[in-house]
């Protein structure tokens, strides 16, 4: 079954909830046996991400928390003299990628017992955890920063949740959730909370499922890294299955303005010295400390994982040359067309650009 212990002392998680170990302070990640897939415990009657349940590392009492998330679609298009095949995860409930995640965590909030929670956003996963918490009856109070589009925010207080915009760059959002947990508050985050990266691994099943064959390599955008390191460890399970015989190469974009992972990959610890959280349209991924940075390094010494830096002239430019290929997409989602101009020459087929988030989010 698929576990969940502390990234730093190794401890499993306790019974009661947890957004981080009370031992030591460290973050839960799936544990290094990662996740188990068995294609005969899938259960065919459940619809989306649910029918692989059994990769979750919940407990049989856990609730079913959907809005019909997963199973999005996946379309072939021409892009630099490749096909490429996009991945739509604009098409879940509320309209990005962060529903896989956030329904498995919902589902763990309430196992729990959790009726009330915190949350901090660029928008996009409090839109999500705002839709998930109402239907699960759970009251949600969701930071976020002031710059957040209007949109994002007004999602989230149509579903119910209270939103506290906090003035300054995306990290002051991410304290203000932390003093609130501090204060006893539950902390639903969907950074640290580990059962969302087994939601997002889902990805990785449809993928290989859709297209017949597991893809060459996958390009997607990197904030903290849970997209990414959700995407590796589901094709690591599929691999330890048998069900493919190799794991893709794995593209992590970010916007140059705030990139971390592209800086430490390509100049080492001292690259950070000059990483700033600096302004950007794709707020999705302004992230200048990563939770799963980490996790995404070790594993990359061992597989095909790369960053990419993506200018911020070139990321408005791409959104618009995706939606010529009839893509509407927010501009985080946009950092990935030019990130397939650099790649695609070296790039093996099948090609998979994953576009996260819905233009009708952004303003």
């Amino acid at each position: 079954m698929t576990a969940y212990a502390c990234t730093n002392c190794g401890r499993p998680m306790p019974g009661t909830f947890a957004h981080r170990c009370p031992t030591c302070g460290g973050v839960y990640d799936i544990t290094p046996d990662g996740i188990t897939y068995d294609e005969l415990q899938m259960d065919p009657a459940q619809e989306g991400i649910w029918r692989y349940r059994h990769t979750f590392g919940l407990g049989e009492s856990a609730p079913v928390v959907t809005l019909g998330e997963g199973n999005t679609p996946l379309v072939a298009a021409q892009a630099f003299g490749r096909t490429v095949h996009f991945k739509l995860e604009s098409q879940n409930p509320t309209g990005s990628f962060k529903d896989r995640l956030t329904a498995v965590e919902v589902s763990h909030l309430l196992e729990k017992g959790v009726t009330e929670a915190v949350e901090d956003s660029s928008g996009n996963a409090g839109a999500s955890f705002a839709a998930y918490a109402a239907r699960a009856g759970i009251r949600a109070r969701i930071f976020v920063p002031d710059y957040a589009s209007g949109p994002k925010r007004q999602q989230i207080e149509g579903h119910g949740a209270e939103v506290v915009c906090v003035p300054g760059p995306r990290s002051e959002a991410a304290n203000a959730a932390q003093q609130a947990a501090a204060a006893g508050a539950a902390y639903a985050s969907h950074a640290t909370l580990p059962h969302g990266l087994a939601g997002l691994a889902t990805l990785a099943y449809e993928l290989v499922k859709q297209l017949g064959q597991a893809p060459g390599a996958v390009l997607a955008p990197a904030g903290h890294g849970s997209l990414l390191l959700g995407l590796a460890y589901g094709f690591n399970a599929l691999k330890a299955a048998g069900v493919v015989p190799a794991v893709p190469s794995l593209v992590g974009v970010q916007a140059m303005a705030c990139a971390p992972l592209w800086a430490l990959t390509n100049h080492g610890a001292g690259g950070l010295g000059f990483v700033t959280e600096g302004e950007t349209v794709a707020e999705g991924v302004r992230v200048r400390q990563p939770v799963r940075g980490d996790a995404l390094l070790r594993l990359g010494q061992s597989q095909p994982i790369h960053f990419l830096g993506i200018a911020e002239e070139d990321i408005l430019p791409g959104r618009d040359q995706l939606a010529g290929l009839g893509f509407y997409v927010e501009p985080t989602s946009a950092i990935v067309w030019k990130a397939l101009e650099l790649v695609i020459g070296q790039a093996r087929d099948p090609v998979v650009a994953v576009l996260t988030g819905h233009g009708l989010k952004a303003a």
